[in-house]
C-alpha cells in the first residue's frame, strides 16, 4: 500500500483564488479587530476552500521491479582449449540457478563468438554484446553484467562509462594460471613476390614463461616442405623465400608442440602472397607483311606483362636486285642468336605466316622442335603459306605440328564456333557471343585444311573443319589457329568480335598461366566459408576431400556451374588452413582472417579485464579450469554499498516499479463534504443570530 494525498480542483486555481481571497481577507480582518464570530467565518471559509479544491487520498498499488543482469558467455576458438568449454557451461548453468532463486534479478544471457561472420569468429567482442543486452534498459535498472571467459578479450573500453555500465562488472576466468603456450608469427610479410626470385620475411617466436630457448622452424610453400631452421625464442629473424607460381601461394611456418602447451593453433603463422611474373618474353615472326599483322603486334605490346621481339621479313635472300648491301636500310634478321644463342630466353615463339625461304637454315627447326619439347610455347598463325611448297610443315619442325595440311585453302564465309571441347576449354570458355547461334560476331573468309590433327579442337570453321588446334608435345605446348582472317574481328567488320579475348587467352595458355590449366583446382576462404572451383575437361566430376585445421577429413560434392566448372562451398567452424584434395590435384586454402586475433594470446589471463572491473565496482577472478567451477555467491546490494567480497560478488537492485492500479477517495465529496459545508455556513448564521 502506498497512500499519497493529491487535489484535483472543481474550478480553476485562478478562480477559486479570486473567490477565497476576498472571503478570507474580511474573516482575517475580523478577526484582527476581535468581532464576533470571526473565527466562525474563517472556518468556513476554510471549508468551502477545502471543498472547492478537492482533495483526493489516492491509494496506489505498485509492483517491484527487477534488476537486469547481463550474463555474457565467451564461445570464441580460444574456449575451446582444454576444459575451458566444460567449465563456462557448468559456470552458466550454476549462475542461472542462483540468480533465478534470488528473485531480485531478470537474467539476460549472451553468447559472443559464435556467430560464423569472420570478425566474430577472429576476435572475442565480449562488450559489444554487453552493450547489445542493456540497449533498451534505463541506467536505473542495470544491476550489472557478468563475463564469463578466459579474459583475452578484445574490445575492452578504456572506462566504465565508455559503454554506458552504471553497475558492476564482475568476470569469471576460465583456465588455469601458470598456462604454457607458444607463438609464431609474421611480423613482416610482403603481399606481392616476383616469381622465381627471393622473397624476405620476418617472423617471431614467443613463449608464455619467456624462455631462452632455440626450437624449430619448418618452412613450407603450397604444402611443400622447403626447409628446417633453428630460430631463438622472442627474436626477428629473417626467412628467405622463393615465391614458384604466379597467384596465390601460401608461405606456412610451424614450430612443434611443446609438451604441456595448451594449444598447437598458433604454432603455425600464414603468409598469403601473390605471385607476380617479370614480363614474358615474346617472339614474334611474321613472313610478310599482311592486314593481320599488326593485329598480333598491337595486342602483345599492350599487355603489360610481355616483353615483344617482332621481326617481319621484308626482304627474303631470293630477292636479288642488285642493292648494295651498304644501301640497305633494313635490319639483318639475327638467327643465330635468336634461335641458336637465347632461343631459351622466350616464352613463346609467334610463326604468323612465316614460310621457309632459307631466312632460317634448316638445321634450326629442329631446335625450335626441341626448344618446345623441352617446355617452351610455339604458336603457328597459318595462312596460305601453311598449304604450300613452302609450308614449315616440310621442315624438321614437322614433330611438334598438331595438324599437317593437307594444301586445300577454303575460300568461303563461316562463322568461326567453339567445338563441344571448346565450351570447356578455358581459352575458348565463355567467349563474348559464343552462346548464340549463329554467333554474334563476325564471319571469316579462308580456312587452311589440315589432315589428323592432335591435341583439341577448340575451335572449328567451315564445313565444321578445324580452326583452332591446342596440343602438348613433350614438357611444352603448341598452338595453331589456321586462318590469317582474325584481324576482321579486330577492324570491327560485321561488328567485330573477341579477338583481344581470344588471342590473349590463347598465348598465355602457351605460356602457362595458371588460371588457364584444363585440370586445375583452387579453393579460396571468403569470411568463414570455404569456397572450391574445380576447372576440367570431363563432363562430371566426383566429390573433393577437405582437410581442416584439426585434421578432420570430410567429403564435399561438386556441383556443374558452367561447362568445365565445378564449385562446392562450405561454412567452416574453425579458422586455419585447410587443404583440399581431388584425386592427384590438392590445394590450400587459408579461411578467416589471416593470424587472427583470437589466437595471438591463448593463455587465459585477468590482466586485461582488471582495469574496467575496477572502475565499474566489479572484480575478476579465476573460476578454475575443471567442470565444477569455484564460484562466487550472489549478493543484492544497494547503489551506495559494496559491489564485491572475496567470496562473493554485488548486483545492484533497484528501486523502479509498475504501477497496476489506484484507489482515490475524495476528502470533501459527496455528502460527507456538503455536511462539513453546511455545518460551517451554519455555524455562522447561528453565531451572527446570538
Amino acid at each position: 500500500m502506498n497512500l499519497s494525498l493529491a487535489i484535483e480542483p472543481l474550478l480553476s486555481l485562478p478562480l477559486i483564488a479570486l473567490i477565497l481571497l476576498p472571503l478570507a481577507l474580511l474573516a482575517a480582518v475580523g478577526v484582527w479587530l476581535g468581532r464576533r464570530g470571526s473565527l466562525v467565518r474563517l472556518a468556513a471559509v476554510a471549508a468551502l476552500g477545502a471543498a472547492l479544491v478537492n482533495p483526493v487520498l489516492l491509494d496506489e498499488e505498485r509492483e517491484a521491479l527487477k534488476s537486469i543482469v547481463a550474463l555474457v558467455v565467451d564461445r570464441s576458438q580460444s574456449q575451446d582449449i582444454g576444459n575451458r568449454t566444460q567449465t563456462t557451461d557448468a559456470a552458466v548453468q550454476a549462475l542461472k540457478q542462483r540468480l533465478e532463486r534470488s528473485g531480485q534479478f531478470d537474467l539476460r544471457i549472451t553468447e559472443a563468438g559464435r556467430s560464423d561472420a569472420a570478425e566474430e569468429r577472429t576476435e572475442t567482442r565480449l562488450f559489444a554484446a554487453l552493450q547489445s543486452v542493456f540497449r533498451d534498459v534505463p541506467p536505473s535498472r542495470m544491476g550489472g553484467a557478468i563475463l564469463v571467459t578466459d579474459g583475452q578479450v578484445h574490445d575492452v573500453p578504456a572506462n566504465a562509462a565508455a559503454i554506458g555500465m552504471t553497475a558492476p562488472v564482475h568476470a569469471l576466468i576460465t583456465g588455469e594460471e601458470d598456462e604454457l603456450d607458444r607463438r609464431i608469427q609474421f611480423i613482416r610479410a610482403p603481399r606481392f613476390g616476383i616469381v622465381g626470385k627471393p622473397l624476405e620475411l620476418i617472423y617471431r617466436v614467443t613463449a608464455s614463461n619467456d624462455a631462452e630457448t632455440n626450437v624449430n622452424v619448418r618452412l613450407t610453400v603450397n604444402g611443400e616442405e622447403i626447409s628446417v631452421e633453428r630460430a631463438p625464442v622472442g627474436q626477428d629473424m629473417p626467412l628467405e623465400v622463393t615465391i614458384p607460381t604466379a597467384g596465390p601461394n601460401i608461405v606456412e611456418i610451424e614450430i612443434e608442440e611443446e609438451q604441456d602447451e595448451i594449444t598447437a593453433t598458433n604454432n603455425r603463422a600464414v603468409a598469403m602472397i601473390d605471385g607476380i611474373r617479370e614480363n614474358l618474353r615474346v617472339l614474334l615472326v611474321s613472313g610478310e607483311p599482311h592486314a593481320g599483322e599488326r593485329t598480333w603486334r598491337n595486342l602483345l605490346k599492350s599487355d603489360a606483362s610481355v616483353d615483344l621481339v617482332h621481326f617481319t621479313i621484308l626482304r627474303p635472300p631470293e630477292k636479288q636486285d642488285g642493292t648494295p648491301i651498304n644501301e640497305l636500310s633494313l635490319i639483318a634478321f639475327p638467327t643465330r642468336e635468336l634461335f641458336v644463342e637465347k632461343i631459351d630466353d622466350f616464352d613463346l615463339i609467334i610463326f604468323d605466316r612465316y614460310q621457309h625461304r632459307d631466312v632460317l637454315p634448316v638445321l634450326y627447326y629442329d631446335y625450335i622442335a626441341q626448344y618446345v619439347e623441352d617446355g617452351g610455347a610455339l604458336l603457328i598463325a597459318a595462312g596460305p603459306e601453311y598449304a604450300g611448297n613452302q609450308s614449315i610443315a616440310r621442315t624438321p619442325l614437322i614433330p611438334a605440328l598438331p595438324g599437317l595440311p593437307t594444301g586445300e585453302v577454303v575460300e568461303e564465309a563461316f562463322y568461326p564456333r567453339l567445338t563441344e571441347t571448346g565450351e570447356r576449354h578455358p581459352v575458348t570458355r565463355g567467349l563474348d557471343g559464343s552462346a548464340f547461334d549463329p554467333p554474334h560476331w563476325s564471319r571469316w573468309f579462308r580456312l587452311i585444311g589440315v589432315d589428323r590433327p592432335t591435341g583439341d579442337v577448340v575451335m572449328k570453321g567451315a564445313n565444321d573443319q578445324p580452326l583452332m588446334l591446342l596440343n602438348r608435345f613433350g614438357k611444352g605446348r603448341v598452338g595453331m589457329l589456321l586462318s590469317d582472317h582474325g584481324w576482321l574481328w579486330a577492324r570491327g567488320f560485321e561488328g567485330g568480335g573477341p579477338h583481344v579475348a581470344l588471342y590473349r587467352r590463347l598465348a598465355h595458355w602457351l605460356m602457362r598461366e595458371p588460371e588457364l590449366e584444363e585440370e586445375r583446382l583452387t579453393a579460396r576462404g571468403s569470411g568463414m566459408t570455404l569456397q572450391v572451383t574445380r576447372q576440367s575437361m570431363a563432363e562430371e566430376q566426383p566429390p573433393v576431400e577437405v582437410v581442416s585445421p584439426s585434421g578432420e577429413r570430410r567429403e564435399l560434392p561438386l556441383s556443374l556451374t558452367r561447362p568445365g566448372i565445378f564449385s562446392a562451398e562450405m561454412t567452416a567452424d574453425q579458422i586455419g588452413l585447410f587443404q583440399v584434395i581431388h584425386g592427384d590435384l590438392s590445394t590450400l586454402a587459408h579461411v578467416g582472417p589471416v593470424n587472427a586475433p583470437e589466437f595471438a594470446a591463448t593463455v587465459s589471463t585477468t590482466r586485461i579485464l582488471e582495469p574496467l572491473a575496477k572502475d565499474s565496482g566489479g572484480t575478476v577472478r579465476r573460476i578454475g579450469g575443471s567442470s565444477s567451477p569455484s564460484l562466487p555467491d550472489i549478493v543484492p546490494v544497494r547503489r551506495t554499498t559494496q559491489s564485491a567480497g572475496r567470496d562473493w560478488i554485488g548486483l545492484k537492485t533497484t528501486g523502479d516499479s509498475i504501477l497496476k492500479s489506484v484507489d482515490r477517495t475524495p476528502l470533501f465529496g459527496g455528502f460527507f463534504g456538503l455536511a462539513i459545508l453546511i455545518l460551517a455556513l451554519g455555524s455562522t448564521w447561528y453565531r451572527e443570530g446570538r
